[in-house]
């Protein structure tokens, strides 16, 4: 879908969208389309009866006499004083969502300065075409026989401002970061026969192409390295488990301390000889989601030339049961030296971080390091499909996580670490076991990671159940997320990156 910025005009083809505030305020766009449709469009809102122009409504209609178009789509908007970043966003979202396979090849959506709402008219613009963007997303490259009122119609969104050029402008950074998310759903959403070590190691690869510099480990180098714990994650697949070290060496001082981001890379998890029941395993190809995210946020940084240092690590692997998988009570030495008594091989997300987490701080010395993972069931039975857990050894890079996430919609709850929850993972024939039970789960999982960090400052954000959705969002189709890519991206830029 071709998304374009123009002065405002009368279409003459196609459907037009625009804007309703609450309690059926008709905006300078829409009273311009009625006084075309002489009337038209105040008559279908009256007659509709439940539609008032509050945020997320539609109104689909046929075009009124005097309007040379097929359809007209009437969106609420809410009030104006709420009309921020993500109001945008979900307005230019709520438009493709309506009419992607309507039938119509091409829309317009008709902006004006709209008094009382904190965003200009270039920036709601701009925010719009960001969401139209990211609700436009659908894998679909292995259906082959969609019936025709299924697949996308639309090809071409023009966004109608009297501020074009600098909405486009705008838009162009915000699109650079939605080509990250696009990369990241991409191979969240691929097959585990598709997406695995090797392959998704290649994927990361082609961030080459934005500047980024990327290394590959393979086991001969990461056992050279002592990462005993990565290791015996995959030691039961025929796939080779990988290390991918991606750098972006954006800020005016190359050597500045980088900030770090590390990802889970689990390509599929059968849960390993702890195997897990086959209802649903179907899912575990998106156990990579974390790794998924951070080779989107070093995309995201890179092809907007983030003005910051940042180092993106992931941990890839395959946990397959098989003759030569690791055990329920194996003892393994992770690259920190500390032992590790596997008691569930299900448990296999934290011990592939652990060994990414201590080379991370090891090697790059970061500011932060900030882990993604879809590590616990447990977080989701606490928080639902709305917020991502948020576990951090430390209180200021936690308020910056939260507040990106905020920012962006990629919501984030903080729990607690202690003393009493890092007892419950003490074994009895090394320094600690890879789970303490069920009570507090997401929380001793955490308190595992914790033990690799090395005192740097350090967040865990636990995005099991934020990393696919069953439905559709007003900027994101049902199936995976990308969650994190614009969180991550978000706080680089408002916290990290040094201002021009």
């Amino acid at each position: 879908m071709k998304i374009a910025f123009s002065k405002p005009s009368q279409p003459t083809t196609g459907a037009v969208a625009v804007g309703i505030l609450e309690g059926k305020v008709l905006t300078g766009a829409a009273q311009a389309l009625d006084a075309q449709a002489k009337g038209g469009i105040a008559r279908a809102i009256a007659a509709s009866g439940r539609f008032e122009g509050k945020k997320g409504q539609t109104l689909l209609i046929l075009a009124p006499a005097g309007l040379e178009l097929s359809r007209v789509l009437l969106v609420g908007l809410g009030k104006a004083k709420d009309l921020d970043a993500l109001a945008a966003q979900a307005f230019g979202g709520t438009v493709v969502g309506q009419l992607l396979t309507s039938g119509d090849a091409d829309v317009a959506v008709a902006f004006d300065v709209i008094p009382g709402s904190p965003l200009s008219a270039a920036e709601f613009a701009a925010q719009a075409a960001l969401g139209a963007r990211l609700r436009s997303y659908r894998f679909d490259k292995y259906m082959t026989k969609q019936k025709k009122e299924d697949k996308p119609s639309l090809k071409k969104l023009s966004l109608m401002t009297e501020a074009a050029a600098e909405a486009k402008a705008v838009f162009a950074t915000l699109d650079k970061v939605a080509d990250a998310v696009f990369l990241t759903r991409d191979v969240v959403s691929e097959p585990a026969n598709v997406i695995h070590p090797e392959s998704l190691a290649e994927k990361a690869e082609t961030l080459k192409d934005l500047g980024v510099e990327v290394e590959v480990l393979g086991e001969k180098q990461m056992k050279k390295l002592g990462m005993g714990s990565l290791l015996g994650v995959g030691q039961g697949s025929e796939r080779e488990s990988k290390l991918v070290i991606m750098r972006w060496q954006g800020a005016p001082k190359k050597d500045e301390a980088p900030v770090a981001f590390v990802g889970k890379g689990v390509t599929f998890d059968s849960g390993g000889i702890s195997i897990k029941p086959g209802a649903g395993m179907e899912d575990m190809k998106w156990d990579m989601a974390g790794a998924g995210a951070v080779i989107g946020a070093m995309a995201a940084l890179a092809g907007r030339k983030a003005r910051v240092n940042a180092v993106g690590v992931v941990g890839l692997v395959e946990n397959m049961p098989s003759g030569t998988a690791q055990r329920p009570g194996d003892v393994v030495t992770s690259m920190s030296g500390q032992t590790i008594e596997v008691i569930n091989t299900d448990a296999e997300g934290r011990l592939v971080l652990a060994d990414a987490l201590w080379y991370t701080q090891d090697r790059f010395k970061p500011k932060f390091m900030v882990d993604l993972a879809t590590l616990t069931g447990a977080i989701i039975i606490a928080l639902g499909n709305e917020y991502a857990g948020l576990m951090a050894s430390d209180d200021k890079l936690a308020d910056r996580l939260t507040a990106a996430g905020k920012a962006v919609d990629e919501k984030l709850w903080r729990l607690p670490l202690g003393e009493s929850y890092d007892k419950q993972i003490k074994s009895d024939i090394a320094d600690m076991k890879n789970v303490g039970g069920r009570e507090g789960g997401s929380i001793t999982a955490a308190q595992f990671l914790k033990r690799f960090t090395n005192d740097v400052a350090w967040a865990h954000l636990d995005i099991a159940g934020m990393a696919w959705s069953k439905k559709d969002s007003a900027v994101c189709p049902k199936g995976a997320t990308a969650f994190g890519v614009r969180l991550l991206d978000r706080l680089v830029a408002d916290f990290y990156e040094e201002k021009k």
